[in-house]
């Protein structure tokens, strides 16, 4: 098992933004205060088990990981990862805008781009290495929960290389609303989180800040530790 605490870097929304709200109120959790949030009123009289189908995400926050949850090497510590996020933050990037959108990914629903945005990919890379040298290495244990028979030779590969299979190529950006649902329960779920999201009114969405967050033990949730603004590339 891997040693805590564990450590993550995440894209979030702006705390307080609409997307944020959203996001905090559907999973019942304020990653930014670390409280219990009431679910909306008519989600749960429309879906009685929406506590169970959040359970999964909720432990997490609702983000997007650019870097996967690890633990700090040998020799690292929290002051210097986040000296790290500092100085990638302040680091001039193009900033990504996505068209967000509320779609299905591997069996979950989750805000997605509605198309591949190449900045997001770059940032989302950048991440994966630029903060690879504060992870600890793999344990085998770690390793197996992976389940990596089931991944593909590329997946194996970045699984060893980088401690996560879907970096890089296989990077797919996603902020998780649900955990994995069957096909027949996807769909009126689905189609009623496209009709609360649409109400946002939220036609683009800049990845425009990066946050470390912290998960102390095991069975904690993720807790934000602190949000970095992006630099804009000059024009």
């Amino acid at each position: 098992m891997a040693p805590f605490p564990r450590y993550a870097i995440y894209y979030v929304a702006a705390a307080g933004s609409d997307l944020d709200r959203f996001g905090a109120q559907h999973l019942g959790y304020d990653a930014f205060n670390g409280t219990d949030l009431p679910f909306p009123e008519d989600v749960t009289q429309t879906v009685p088990d929406w506590r169970e189908l959040t359970h999964d995400p909720r432990k997490y926050g609702f983000h997007a990981t650019l870097k996967a949850p690890l633990p700090l090497a040998q020799g690292k510590s929290e002051t210097e990862l986040l000296g790290a996020c500092d100085i990638f933050a302040r680091t001039p990037r193009p900033i990504p805008v996505i068209r967000p959108v509320v779609d299905s990914i591997s069996g979950f629903i989750a805000v997605v781009p509605a198309e591949p945005v190449a900045e997001l990919e770059r940032l989302a890379a950048d991440c994966v290495r630029e903060f690879d040298g504060f992870r600890t290495p793999l344990a085998p244990e770690d390793r197996a929960r992976r389940n990596p028979e089931a991944l593909t030779a590329r997946q194996r590969d970045y699984l060893d290389c980088w401690g996560y299979p879907y970096v890089l190529e296989e990077f797919r950006f996603h902020m998780t609303l649900t955990g994995r649902l069957n096909a027949q329960r996807r769909a009126p779920i689905l189609n009623m989180l496209r009709d609360r999201f649409a109400a946002l009114g939220l036609r683009t969405l800049a990845i425009d800040r990066i946050a470390l967050c912290r998960q102390d033990v095991a069975d904690s949730r993720f807790r934000i530790l602190k949000p970095f603004a992006l630099t804009p590339a000059a024009d």
